[in-house]
């Protein structure tokens, strides 16, 4: 009966982390059927479908289809619509032309403006784009099409921005906020992006002051699946990471909500980002955001939504986003303490704890943390040693993440009951001291340097609540104990798996630590358990069971495809061709140009790219009669101390990128096409680079450059075209199924370089 009760039991756990990821987001169902006036995901992947057919990025063939197809169907809805162009750096100092794609409804009252924001190129090189940002587009084009339908009439006026070059720098989203006079009206904006194919759709805030007001708008729209958290949006604020949002907020002071999935990251930038892998219940998440809360902002005075104050939010299956101020995180800091210290004295006042089977406790404790902790932190460095070709993926998630993912919490589950096995005779008490003690000590730390995910501390009132009843019975209702474990399961089981998903499989620590912190939390129920070392032996059979699947899905396929990358790279000035690759375990398919003679490159430059990635290897090529770029002198001159020279690189090929390096000379400053450097860049400059120019309709590069007058410049070159494989020059053949191109990286291309001294 005992055995049954505790077999029960854990079920009821494993249904809790079950309902943890299966109640927050909507379950798709072809909904063509849906009235006029509801979202239906299915109207909004024919969309998704239509834009993501081919490549788009600025400079493809297909970037002008996508932008017409997006014109043509809101001109069908009867909004007029405009495109902005021109010359923009962005953020990351790639210059482009964008070319960005508004509409407006009008409100029937004065005041700020909505904004619906996505953008509709994609990555440079081969992404299809179906999530990252068809998604957005689609989630815009139909939440409109069924705003639109309900005839209702908003008080607030609508902009919907459709941004352009968002990939190479937030280019178009600088564009419309510092060029268009229509930005000064925006009071509130809601962003829809994606940075993989699947998974739930996180809301993210951005703002400079604090998000109180935005939550409790966000609380009233009451979107049905809401999936946020201070913890995340206190993170994002410190990673490096920006949307076309953080234009409007940085440089307008304009606030608003991101909406992003990224789960199956695999599929973020490559070819695989399709219409037929992108998770149909992510745009249904999509879909579920959008309708309420573009009913509910058109509507609002958007004119005060700005607040000094912070909140705590998060959300829990069953009863959506909780919320509460900053103000609370220190009272509830020191109230758990208080009644820690109540309990600790009545336990002993009841001779129920020991001081020494409380020290005794601390030990497994810190056996499990150092254990796990160590397996999870060199746990990808392992596994990148046993299968070479994982360095290859460079966001760092393989196709058999989510496995490894598993197969580290099994294990880090199944060292847990080990080594508290080995502690049975201590009291269940006294081994709770030393958990709530660790996790007394982390809340303090998390209020004081990361206060967003204070929330936290909120499973250790029901740890409390638990201790409290081994104090006063031998054996407690162990379906109550359960109970108390939800706020554990319901707000840290997220994170188990979001922390290696989005930011790589580098952070499978932070899931075998957090499941050791939340193993602790569960051990009111656990420790009960008599057979500790049986189930510890099921958890790491299931973790063979799940790396051993692990080790059976690592190879490529035509599912899972091999990252790869080739390039021809002529260097004018040597007179000299090379075969060039990123690869670090050489495919087959690239094998046939750098093959036997390859050798290591140390002499090419970094080009530009997501991960900072250069070169590995390179071969000696033919040497091909290709056009270099044409650069002619418009002006040198000397005036007042300082040297200006103005010149206009033109390409005489079909081209998609030039990269400018400069030697060590000081720019003191800068223009591109009239579009100016910032003095800041100038300065910060790192590997001499100048400037990346995406180029489109094989435009011109105008450069003016101001430098001491003593001083020599010497300008290098790297001029290059995504061809190689269509280009009649080579025969290089396509890829295999089982090879897609290397995302982040330049790639495809035929690269010459070319050096100019002045």
């Amino acid at each position: 009966m005992k055995n049954s009760v505790h077999l029960l039991s854990f079920l009821l756990i494993l249904l809790a982390i079950y309902l943890s990821f299966d109640t927050v987001m909507p379950k798709y169902k072809s909904d063509l059927g849906e009235p006029a006036t509801v979202f239906s995901t299915d109207r909004a992947l024919k969309h998704v479908e239509a834009i993501s057919k081919q490549p788009h990025g600025v400079g493809f063939d297909a970037h002008e289809t996508v932008k017409k197809y997006i014109l043509d169907q809101l001109s069908q809805m009867g909004l007029e619509t405009t495109t902005q162009k021109g010359y923009t750096i962005g953020d990351w100092n790639n210059f482009s032309k964008a070319e960005n794609i508004i509409a407006r409804i009008k409100g029937s009252q004065p005041g700020k403006a909505l904004m619906l924001l996505s953008h509709y190129d994609s990555s440079p090189h081969s992404s299809l784009g179906a999530s990252d940002a068809a998604s957005g587009v689609a989630t815009i084009l139909e939440g409109i099409r069924a705003y639109l339908a309900s005839e209702t009439i908003p008080k607030n006026d609508i902009l919907i921005l459709i941004s352009d070059a968002e990939e190479l720098g937030l280019n178009g989203a600088d564009l419309f906020v510092n060029s268009h006079p229509w930005a000064k009206d925006v009071g509130l904006v809601l962003n829809f992006e994606a940075r993989g194919s699947g998974g739930q759709s996180y809301m993210l805030i951005e703002t400079n002051r604090g998000n109180e007001k935005l939550i409790e708008e966000f609380t009233l729209a009451d979107p049905d699946f809401p999936v946020a958290n201070s913890l995340a949006y206190s993170i994002y604020k410190l990673l490096p990471n920006d949307t076309d949002l953080t234009v409007f907020r940085e440089d307008r002071d304009i606030e608003g909500f991101n909406f992003a999935f990224f789960d199956d990251h695999y599929d973020y930038h490559t070819a695989l980002d399709t219409y037929e892998r992108l998770d149909r219940n992510s745009l249904a998440h999509q879909g579920s955001y959008v309708m309420p809360l573009l009913h509910h902002f058109s509507q609002t005075d958007l004119t005060d939504l700005k607040s000094l104050n912070d909140s705590i939010y998060f959300n829990v299956p069953l009863f959506k986003l909780i919320s509460y101020p900053f103000d609370w995180i220190w009272p509830m800091f020191y109230l758990a303490l208080v009644l820690t210290f109540a309990l600790l004295f009545y336990g002993f006042k009841m001779k129920r704890l020991n001081l020494k089977e409380i020290g005794i406790g601390f030990l497994p404790l810190l056996f499990v943390l150092a254990i796990n902790g160590i397996v999870g932190w060199y746990g990808w460095s392992v596994l990148n040693w046993i299968y070479p070709h994982y360095n290859d993926i460079l966001h760092g998630f393989t196709y058999n993440g989510h496995k490894y993912i598993i197969a580290f919490v099994l294990f880090s589950i199944g060292t847990c009951f080990l080594v508290y096995h080995r502690y049975r005779k201590i009291s269940i008490p006294s081994l709770l001291v030393a958990p709530l003690i660790i996790w007394l000590a982390i809340c303090w730390g998390l209020a004081s340097y990361l206060p967003g995910a204070s929330y936290f501390i909120l499973p250790i009132y029901a740890l409390l609540g638990s201790l409290l009843i081994s104090l006063q019975k031998e054996k407690s209702n162990p379906y109550f104990l359960v109970a108390l474990t939800l706020p554990a399961i319901w707000l840290y089981a997220p994170f188990i798996q979001m922390f290696p998903t989005g930011l790589g499989l580098k952070m499978l620590v932070t899931s075998t630590v957090l499941t050791t912190l939340t193993f602790l939390l569960l051990y009111p129920v656990f420790g009960a358990y008599k057979h500790k070392n049986r189930i510890a032996s099921l958890f790491f059979l299931l973790f063979l069971g799940f790396m051993v699947s692990g080790h059976l899905y690592s190879s490529h396929n035509s599912e899972n495809p091999e990252p790869t990358s080739l390039l021809y790279i002529l260097n004018t000035d040597k007179n000299r061709a090379q075969w060039a690759t990123y690869e670090n375990e050489l495919s087959s398919w690239t094998s046939q140009y750098l093959g036997e003679n390859k050798k290591r490159s140390d002499s090419l430059p970094i080009i530009s790219s997501k991960y900072n990635t250069g070169f590995s290897y390179v071969a000696d090529a033919p040497i091909k009669e290709i056009l270099p770029p044409k650069v002619e002198v418009i002006q040198d001159t000397l005036i007042g101390g300082k040297r200006v020279l103005e010149f206009c690189i033109s390409p005489q090929r079909d081209v998609n990128r030039l990269d400018v390096f400069t030697n060590e000379s000081r720019i003191l400053e800068a223009k591109i096409n009239n579009v100016a450097l910032s003095d800041y860049y100038l300065a910060n400059r790192k590997g001499g680079k100048l400037i990346t120019h995406f180029i489109s309709n094989n435009d011109y590069t105008e450069i003016q450059l101001s430098i001491p007058e003593e001083e020599s410049l010497e300008l290098t070159l790297y001029e290059a075209s995504n061809d190689l494989l269509d280009n009649p020059s080579f025969s290089v053949p396509q890829r295999a199924e089982e090879y897609i191109p290397m995302p982040f990286v330049l790639n495809d291309a035929v690269l010459l370089i070319k050096t100019i001294k002045f």
